[in-house]
């Protein structure tokens, strides 16, 4: 407890965030997105040094809820390439009287909260009979993605793919010791693209690790990997192939660097952009066919983030009602 608020560290969000609750939550937050009219301000990031960024991230949930901000630093450590990028806090304010209701550690939400995110998107616009995966990528939010699409898919095969096979390798032989999934490690993006009907792209490559050519019809796709205008995982041709839905379609025509590509290029206009929460209200189809490949753009946004600290902090009440929880 600090000033009358509780901190929540890593151990304790990762204890009280569990994939389920946080993807039901989540699905929630995004429908509400789209929903309520709230304004709800662009992410600002300051690039501090070469490849070191610091970002904040205002917003609120749905009235009656709480508001907030996440500040955070973006350092890509290649020292301890599993190690999550993010590091910084989440603070959500009470609504009805401007207090502080609570702080979280931001690097374990944004894993768990990214990762959930795909599912909803996974669960919504991938085949129903989908069991393959591909993930591009073998850090925190491969780990975190592997995890949460195993809940909203029965998943019989899993691939991933590194810029470096020992590492690849490495994460494959610990994550199917943890999950109990056949997941195996190939050196061959292209491979690993054409054996998948979900693909997951979770890197921080400034340039397209997965080419249009390479996927199948009727494939889903969650791009990840990159937050900001520059990085681009995937070539403007997957992105004119694809049914393209985002998190949010302000955040795509501010930093969605596969779109702004595309459209400059003259390829698509701002109406191929469609919302995961239209989607989920039913305002707009999500997948039209068997065959359609289907393109999730996760730029992340802030109502995730307060989202999944209101459920920790309600968690934390009701298991620890006496403020027994380590801070």
């Amino acid at each position: 407890m600090t000033n009358g608020f509780p901190v929540y560290g890593p151990e304790e969000v990762r204890r009280l965030l569990d994939y389920d609750g946080c993807i039901a939550t989540v699905r929630k937050a995004m429908t509400h997105l789209s929903l309520d009219a709230t304004p709800q301000p662009l992410r600002s990031i300051v690039e501090v040094g070469r490849e070191k960024f610091f970002g904040i991230m205002p917003g609120m949930l749905s009235s009656p809820e709480g508001f907030g901000a996440k500040v955070i630093s973006v350092f890509e450590d290649p020292k301890h390439p599993g190690r999550a990028a993010h590091r910084g806090v989440v603070i959500l304010f009470n609504r009805e009287d401007g207090e502080v209701a609570c702080i979280a550690d931001a690097g374990e939400i944004t894993k768990i909260r990214t990762a959930a995110a795909s599912a909803v998107a996974t669960d919504a616009l991938a085949r129903a009979d989908a069991s393959r995966l591909a993930i591009f990528g073998c850090g925190a939010q491969a780990e975190s993605h592997l995890q949460a699409v195993a809940r909203v898919r029965r998943l019989r095969q899993v691939w991933v793919w590194g810029r470096s096979l020992a590492l690849a390798q490495n994460f494959a032989k610990r994550m199917a010791d943890e999950t109990g999934l056949p997941v195996r490690a190939v050196d061959n993006g292209e491979q690993a693209a054409d054996e998948a009907d979900i693909i997951c792209t979770v890197t921080n490559s400034p340039s397209p690790v997965l080419f249009a050519q390479w996927v199948r019809p009727g494939t889903h796709i969650n791009v990840v990997g990159s937050s900001r205008a520059g990085p681009t995982e995937v070539d403007p041709a997957l992105v004119v192939a694809s049914r393209y839905i985002a998190d949010s379609r302000a955040s795509v025509l501010s930093a969605a660097s596969e779109f702004l590509k595309a459209r400059d290029a003259g390829l698509v206009r701002d109406d191929h952009i469609a919302e995961i929460g239209e989607v989920l209200l039913g305002r707009t189809r999500g997948r039209t066919s068997a065959d359609e490949i289907t393109m999730y753009k996760s730029l992340g946004h802030i109502v995730q983030d307060l989202a999944a600290v209101a459920y920790v902090h309600e968690r934390a009440a009701k298991n620890y009602p006496a403020g027994g929880i380590s801070r």
